[in-house]
C-alpha cells in the first residue's frame, strides 16, 4: 500500500510576497497543496498565480478571525465583528463569544458561503478541500457548518486538525478531532488519518518538520497531513502581522533537499489532496 504524505500551506492569499513564498515551497520543495484564504488583501492577484502550477491543489481558508475584515458588512453578519466592523484577532475570543451565546451560526455561514463563493465563483478556483483560519472548525458549532457546506458545495475533503500537546488545550484539541471526525465521516467526506502541524504554526524548521513526519510516519495512517507556513514577508507584513512566526525558516526547511530524503526514506510519496479522494 502506498503510504501519502500531503503538505498543505495554509494563508495563500495574505500577502504578495507571502503567496510567493508558498510557491516557492511548492516549486523547489515538498508543498503539495495551499488553503487560500479570501479575505487575504492579495487574494485577488494571488489567485492567478496558482493556475500556471495544476500540480498544487488548492483549498479553502475559512476565517472568523484575523487583522482582515470580513467579506460581509457588519449589518449583514453583526454578531462576528466588533463595533470597528473586524473581526476578533484571536481564537480565545472568538470561542469566548460563541460560548456565551454572542455569534449567531447563521452569520457564521452567510460568511463562510461568501467567503467560499469569492474562491469560486470570482475567483474561478476548484477546490479540493476547506480548512479554517487558526483551525476553528474543531470548534463543533463551526464544524457542523463547514461540514455542511463542504457537502453543499461538493468540496470532497476537510482538513483534521489534532495536537500532541500536553495539558488542557491539549486534551480538548484531541477531544474535538475526534468528534470532528465522527462528523465527517457520516457525511462521507474525506480526511488524512493522521495531521501535524497546530502545535509547530509559524515554527517548523527543518529538525521540527524532521521530527514530526518521523512521528507521524510511525503509526499506521495511508494518508498524513502536515500544515505549514513557508514564506518572504516584507517589513509591512511583519508589522501587520505580529504573531512571531518564522516564515522564512519554514520556506528553508521545506525546500531543503534533506526534508525530501526523509520523507522518501519513511517510505511516504508526496501527494496532493486529490489522491485522497480519488481512491
Amino acid at each position: 500500500m502506498t503510504r501519502r504524505l500531503i503538505v498543505n500551506a495554509d494563508d495563500y492569499g495574505l500577502s504578495e510576497e507571502l503567496s510567493r513564498g508558498v510557491l516557492a515551497a511548492h516549486d523547489r520543495g515538498v508543498v503539495t497543496g495551499t488553503s487560500v484564504l479570501a479575505v487575504g488583501p492579495a487574494v485577488g492577484t494571488a489567485a492567478g498565480w496558482l493556475r500556471d502550477r495544476p500540480a498544487l491543489d488548492v483549498g479553502a481558508h475559512l476565517a472568523l478571525v484575523g487583522e482582515d475584515p470580513p467579506l460581509l458588512s457588519p449589518r449583514e453578519v453583526p454578531t462576528l465583528v466588533d463595533r470597528r466592523g473586524r473581526f476578533p484577532l484571536r481564537w480565545r475570543a472568538f470561542l469566548l463569544a460563541a460560548v456565551t451565546g454572542r455569534v449567531d451560526p447563521a452569520d457564521v455561514r452567510r460568511e463562510f458561503a461568501a467567503q467560499l463563493d469569492r474562491l469560486t465563483r470570482d475567483l474561478r478556483l476548484t477546490l479540493t478541500h476547506v480548512d479554517t483560519h487558526q483551525h476553528l472548525h474543531l470548534f463543533p458549532p463551526v464544524g457542523r457548518i463547514v461540514t455542511d457546506l463542504a457537502v453543499e458545495r461538493g468540496i470532497p475533503a476537510v482538513r483534521l486538525p489534532t495536537s500532541a500537546a500536553r495539558g488542557p488545550q491539549g486534551a480538548w484539541i484531541r477531544h474535538w478531532s475526534r468528534a470532528l471526525a465522527g462528523r465527517l465521516r457520516a457525511a462521507g467526506l474525506a480526511f488524512p488519518a493522521a495531521y501535524g502541524g497546530l502545535d509547530e504554526a509559524g515554527g517548523l524548521t527543518l529538525d521540527r518538520a524532521r521530527e514530526l513526519v518521523t512521528r507521524l510516519a510511525a503509526g499506521p495512517a495511508p494518508v498524513i497531513e502536515i500544515n505549514c507556513h513557508p514564506g518572504t514577508p516584507s517589513a509591512a507584513d511583519r508589522a501587520r502581522y505580529a504573531w512571531g512566526y518564522r516564515w522564512e525558516e519554514e520556506l528553508d526547511a521545506l525546500t531543503n533537499p534533506a526534508l525530501r530524503a526523509e520523507v522518501a526514506d519513511l517510505g511516504l510519496t508526496l501527494s496532493g489532496w486529490r489522491a485522497l479522494t480519488a481512491r
